[in-house]
């Protein structure tokens, strides 16, 4: 046997150890940061998810890495970046799942104020997905030179015409707004907006990494269709079964839990192994199994917190460390840049605007309606980050279109500040507006 051995073993052992211990150290930073974040955006009248995003991009090259480099280098380039790019999808999956669980159906057959949910979720998807089709088209050249300009226009498209459903329903929440009209037209708006936005993306993937070849995407487009067919009219009975036998008086059991982390694992390598993203797999699971109350209740007691604390920084971080907002270190980036926000909200924003003000409703409900379909948050990264990873953007227009996401969202709050007491509604934590009418509150959904 060769003496090397020995030493090569050491060797490995240390480079294993080594590895570990900058993981555990980039871990330990992002989860406090983390925190912070959430606390800090709390602070000024913020979603938390809106803090986390932010200090993802801090801890990134645009400000940690600007500011002390050598520090930088040490916590988030001393190790191979592999170990936090495989915490970040395994994360993401799981947050997919989570999503998919939380995602609530009946919104999208609500009788009141039919009309103007259709209206307005179809001028919300139309109206940005040709805005962004067309300046993904125009900006490719300039800004992503190595993609093919039809699948950089789609991704962009596909990113202006989302609209943030967590993030959403959180906001309304906090201004108790669920219950009413205004709320019910939004939330299943962005309903709409995320199903037909999820289904967009993952057909717009499987154009892409068909390479617009009419048989490959066929065929790849059958074979989803048919796990989606197998997976609702297969997988739904058998896991629905196996909930309710394993459920232990309403809690998440350790067989269940086993069970359930197993079927999105093969879910998400479905999914992959089919020609789209993982992640995809993880959101199909959750659906399958949304309307089954209890695990969804147990599955955010157990493991939803761990989700939102432990993975979700690190997509934050791992995003944040794909932005760089120094790059854009010209007067003509940052025209873009703008141009690029201007035009994703206009769509948005506008769309709505003109489809709720042909419904009947007032300026000011319709502008918040619009202010309500432009946030994008979470749902926006994510659709990005499939982009930059099928190399239909540059790192220029992902650290554009981060920036749209993060704007689009902290806008969301202060406009229903401004806009909800012209409605004549009271604003959480501010008196209700003296002598207004309350046109809104007449018509409170049963």
């Amino acid at each position: 046997m060769s003496t090397g051995h020995p030493l090569a073993a050491s060797l490995s052992v240390h480079k294993t150890e080594a590895t570990l211990f900058f993981t555990l150290l980039q871990l330990t930073v992002i989860v406090l940061a983390g925190r912070v974040g959430g606390i800090l955006a709390k602070r000024v009248g913020q979603s938390p998810a809106v803090g986390e995003i932010i200090i993802g991009i801090l801890l990134g090259p645009s400000l940690f890495g600007l500011l002390a480099p050598d520090v930088f280098d040490y916590v988030f380039r001393s190790a191979p970046p592999e170990p936090m790019q495989i915490l970040s999808q395994i994360g993401l999956i799981l947050l997919m799942f989570q999503i998919g669980i939380e995602f609530d159906f009946s919104h999208l057959s609500e009788r009141h104020n039919r009309k103007a949910v259709s209206r307005v979720a179809l001028a919300g998807l139309v109206a940005p997905f040709a805005l962004g089709l067309a300046f993904g088209w125009v900006s490719a050249p300039e800004l992503s030179p190595q993609a093919d300009r039809l699948a950089s226009g789609l991704f962009i498209a596909t990113a202006f015409s989302i609209t943030a459903l967590p993030i959403l329903g959180r906001i309304m929440i906090e201004f108790e707004l669920t219950r009413r009209p205004i709320g019910v037209i939004a939330i299943s708006a962005a309903a709409i907006n995320d199903v037909v936005g999820w289904l967009l993306l993952a057909l717009v993937t499987t154009l892409t990494l068909s390479r617009f070849d009419a048989l490959e995407f066929g065929t790849k487009v059958v074979l989803v269709t048919l796990f989606m067919a197998v997976a609702w009219y297969g997988v739904r009975p058998l896991m629905k079964l196996a909930v309710r036998r394993t459920r232990h008086h309403g809690h998440l059991s350790p067989h269940l839990m086993g069970l359930l982390l197993a079927a999105i694992f093969l879910c998400a390598m479905t999914t992959y192994k089919l020609g789209i993203f993982a992640i995809f797999g993880g959101f199909v699971m959750g659906v399958l199994v949304h309307d089954e109350h209890e695990l969804v209740k147990a599955w955010k007691e157990r493991i939803g917190h761990f989700v939102s604390v432990f993975f979700l920084p690190i997509f934050f971080t791992y995003t944040g460390l794909r932005t760089n907002i120094g790059g854009l270190d010209t007067a003509s980036l940052w025209g873009w840049c703008i141009l690029t926000t201007l035009l994703a909200t206009l769509g948005k924003f506008g769309g709505t605007y003109v489809a709720a003000r042909s419904c009947g409703l007032g300026h000011a409900e319709s502008s918040v309606l619009g202010i309500m379909m432009n946030t994008r948050a979470l749902m926006e990264l994510i659709v990005i980050n499939v982009g930059y990873d099928l190399g239909v953007i540059s790192q220029d227009m992902f650290t554009m279109l981060v920036l749209m996401a993060i704007v689009s969202t902290v806008v969301t709050t202060p406009g229903l500040r401004r806009w909800l007491p012209r409605m004549g509604l009271a604003v959480p934590g501010r008196s209700a507006p003296a002598g207004k009418p309350a046109p809104e509150q007449a018509r409170q959904t049963p």
